[in-house]
């Protein structure tokens, strides 16, 4: 089989890491504490780079400044001759911001310290805020990324992209390197090409997956940053290792104040949003929240401007709270929520698969195994026949969580404990009678989920160039799936039939089914857990170049019993000034996710409509996949203000997880193929000087997998499959296939002027086409057609003589109307193809105070 030629590529690499980590463990020189009157340290921005350049000043503890120095190339810095005592450091970089520190130097050693530099808002500069400001900067450094490609865009970035803060989250991860545009029922995006696979977390705290397929439970309005982390991850990430979302929140103490306002246009759309902070007596908040009511929720099935049945109503809040205990710690809430509903577009014109008139689709029955024809005996309660254009299916989703953590920060040592809880509910509401007609099967799905967990991530500043850093997480999940479905009975056959074990008919034949429904529940729930622990030095082995390596362990116990020991080892070497070169190596396991697996009997279908081929009804349980992750890169800033990046990935995976939606419910099902891997080059530009910026991304990868060794009866189908010789199942046993969301080619690109007080922007986003399968290719052997969607935008903040400014802006989303499409797949609602939107306009206007 093919993947005996990447066992030895696999192989090598794992060797190749073990013999990495253990001649950096084993061989790296003793580095003696400072001397005694000396105060090393590194100045970092937010994202934990290096600074060079930093003004840095010490202070004593009376105010006064004991001394003075300047970051070098690496964003180090030294004071010498210091006498024994408490003092402050205190460093700024103009454009970048600045930040203080805490360190005592003792009498018979020196001492180390840090200094993170968070952009400065308006804010009083009283001692609540300076603790505030070290605190944060504590909680950013406990979890670094030393190695990762990582893409940063910060509120600002966010308000100036088409559309600002109103849209998902999904629509600003797209503007990084990397990112596959997506129908927003496949949830909006794949990273490196791999499908979901994403963490996000608030705050350095992970927020466990919940069961939304169309809705977004994050919004960018309460994010002051967000940090898109890929390639070879340190250890403290896992579990979910595509991609980590890292959302700073706003805080009401470094932005006071707050907005209201109104964003609308084209799909009725209507979106009313406020957000407000503050901070007083030590505590600190900020709340935000929106209301969406539109006729676009999900991506039309045709081409056509409006779809049919496609209204969708969303709330989205946020609240976040803290209070400083003291000078070295603080108590965080956050919690969230979000409630969708959505009706499910239909796509009109689709044959009858069921009907009285005994049409099928595309010469194929639904029902998996019967022939060509499949004539009901008389028709279903009372119909004769069904537009799907008149077709009622929905969706409900809903998914809160809560998050309260600890932060302690003393002089070497940081800390943050946390305890969260996120409940999920989805629930999918049939057409009683179409879905009956299209599919054979009408099935009212209702799935919940119940997470609750720990948290902890701590650091240890062992000598000037060492810090350790570990952390252990658990989790607990209660996931249940509760089904009702109608379906036909099978009363005879016409000549011998392939369901011959149910309706008792020879080798071949064409089944018949009864005009009157039946029902079938299938309930069934399950408790899983999940335990993880990493441990990781960051080494200093030269002025320029620090090296991160550790490891983690991971233990799944839920549908799967599953552990992996998994090291990590990355580089990072400023070669100069101006160019910085990382690589690295990572061990992967990744759980399936919990709340999707299907763990639902078979045998109840049997004899019906919804029943699979016998001797095929395979389904075997969903596997952790296991990889071997190695990627390079190097970034060279060209001129003040311009920068280039290219950074080289690959990807080996066993058990290499996927999910598809495989019936009318519109819920994901993971499955397994036996291998796969992903590999690909990403180029990132970006220039920011003044009034203009821009930034270009473009991404050349490709993922292929063989074996589908789980869920297996979801990819059964009756020949002719789609003109090719082999069923799904059967060619992808044999052969190295293209995932469906892999995408050969992806660009985005944007610019950005600001003349007279106005701001005018361009985005675009361009892909060679996600994957299909043609009249006559086999699994997934085609393509959509390529697309260029272009974005418009332009807005200005008016002064006011009351309050803060007025700002109004207005979009236009695919200014050119080109008419693309996304996802091509056969069927009626979100189990057809979806297009991109059309051209549309929307305007805010947004009042601050």
């Amino acid at each position: 089989m093919a993947w005996h030629r990447y066992r030895g590529a696999r192989r090598a690499g794992a060797r190749l890491a073990i013999v990495l980590l253990c001649t950096i463990a084993f061989a790296q020189p003793v580095h003696a504490a400072p001397p005694a009157g000396t105060i090393e340290g590194v100045a970092r921005d937010a994202q934990q780079h290096s600074l060079a350049g930093v003004a840095l000043k010490l202070e004593a503890s009376d105010g006064s400044v004991v001394a003075r120095a300047t970051t070098g190339a690496d964003g180090s810095f030294s004071f010498k001759g210091v006498a024994p005592g408490s003092y402050r450091l205190v460093g700024d970089k103009s454009g970048v911001g600045s930040g203080n520190a805490s360190v005592t130097v003792p009498g018979d050693a020196g001492a180390s310290a840090d200094v993170t530099l968070l952009a400065q808002a308006q804010q009083p500069a009283d001692e609540i805020t300076v603790i505030a400001q070290r605190l944060t900067a504590a909680q950013i450094g406990i979890e670094p990324q030393v190695g990762a490609s990582t893409y940063s865009f910060s509120s600002d970035a966010i308000a100036n992209m088409t559309g600002g803060a109103n849209v998902p989250l999904s629509e600003v991860l797209l503007h990084a390197p990397g990112v596959n545009y997506d129908s927003l029922s496949n949830n909006g995006l794949h990273i490196r090409n791999e499908h979901l696979n994403v963490q996000y977390r608030i705050n350095g705290v992970i927020l466990p997956e919940g069961i939304s397929y169309f809705g977004q439970g994050l919004s960018p309005r309460f994010a002051n940053s967000i940090t898109l982390i890929t390639g070879t991850l340190p250890a403290e990430y896992g579990l979910r290792t595509a991609g980590i979302a890292d959302i700073q929140t706003k805080s009401g103490l470094f932005q006071p104040g707050g907005s209201v306002g109104f964003y609308g246009g084209s799909y009725d759309t209507v979106q009313p949003s406020f957000e407000y902070g503050g901070s007083a007596g030590g505590y600190n908040y900020f709340v935000a929240g929106d209301y969406l009511s539109s006729s676009h929720g999900i991506e039309s099935p045709t081409p056509s401007y409006n779809a049919i049945h496609d209204d969708t109503l969303q709330t989205h809040a946020f609240i976040y709270l803290d209070k400083i205990v003291d000078s070295a710690s603080k108590v965080t809430f956050i919690g969230g929520t979000f409630q969708g509903q959505f009706q499910i577009p239909n796509n009109p014109g689709q044959g009858v698969a069921f009907g009285p008139t005994g049409p099928t689709m595309g010469g194929t029955c639904v029902n998996v195994g019967c022939a060509p024809a499949s004539p009901l005996d008389g028709t279903i309660k009372g119909a004769t026949n069904f537009d799907s254009g008149f077709l009622n299916e929905h969706q409900v989703e809903g998914n809160t969580y809560g998050i309260l953590s600890y932060l302690r920060s003393e002089e070497d040592f940081d800390a943050q404990v946390s305890g969260f809880t996120r409940y999920g509910r989805l629930s999918f509401h049939p057409d009683g009678i179409g879905d009956l007609i299209f599919n054979g099967i009408a099935q009212t799905a209702v799935r919940t989920s119940v997470a609750s967990g720990i948290q902890a991530d701590g650091s240890y500043k062992l000598r000037a160039d060492h810090t350790l850093r570990g952390g252990i997480y658990l989790q607990g999940e209660r996931a249940s799936a509760d089904t009702l479905s109608a379906v036909l009975p099978i009363t005879d056959c016409v000549g011998p039939g392939p369901d011959s074990v149910a309706a008792g008919c020879p080798a071949t034949g064409v089944n018949t089914f009864g005009p009157t429904p039946i029902t079938v529940e299938d309930n069934h729930a399950k408790t899983g857990w999940l335990y993880s622990a990493y441990l990781q030095d960051e080494y200093r082995v030269l002025p320029s170049l620090t090296v991160n390596f550790g490891g983690r362990f991971d233990v799944v116990n839920e549908y799967t019993m599953e552990n992996q020991i998994s090291p990590r080892l990355n580089a990072v070497w400023k070669a100069t000034d101006s160019t910085t070169v990382h690589a690295g190596y990572a061990r992967y396991f990744t759980p399936p996710p919990f709340e999707l697996v299907s763990a639902g009997s078979l045998t109840k279908f049997v004899a019906t409509s919804a029943s699979c081929v016998p001797n095929t009804c395979v389904n075997s349980p969903v596997k952790a996949e296991r990889a071997h992750y190695l990627d390079a890169g190097v970034e060279q800033e060209i001129l003040p203000g311009l920068k280039v990046g290219i950074d080289a990935y690959y990807k080996w995976s066993r058990n290499l997880l996927d999910e598809g939606q495989f019936g009318a419910p519109v819920i994901l099902t993971p499955f397994n193929y036996h291998v796969g891997f992903n590999r690909g080059v990403e180029l990132s530009t970006s220039y920011d000087n003044g009034p203009f910026s821009y930034y270009g991304n473009l991404a050349i990868a490709e993922q292929k997998a063989e074996g589908i060794t789980s869920a297996q009866f979801n990819f059964n189908a009756v020949l002719p499959n789609n003109g090719c010789p082999q069923t799904d199942l059967q060619y992808a046993a044999s052969h190295l296939v293209n995932t469906d969301h892999s995408q050969r080619m992806t660009a985005t690109s944007g610019v950005a002027y600001t003349w007279l007080g106005i701001r005018y922007s361009v985005d675009v986003i361009a892909g060679s086409g996600l994957r299909t399968a043609n009249p006559g290719n086999c699994f997934n052997e085609a393509t959509v057609p390529s697309y260029e969607q272009v974005n418009l935008g332009v807005s200005h903040k008016f002064d006011v003589p009351f309050g803060g400014p007025l700002d109004v802006r207005f979009d236009i989303i695919n200014a050119l109307d080109e008419v693309y499409l996304i996802r091509s797949s056969g069927g009626v609602g979100v189990f057809a193809s979806q297009y991109g939107p059309r051209r549309s306009f929307f305007a805010s206007v947004k009042k601050e105070f």
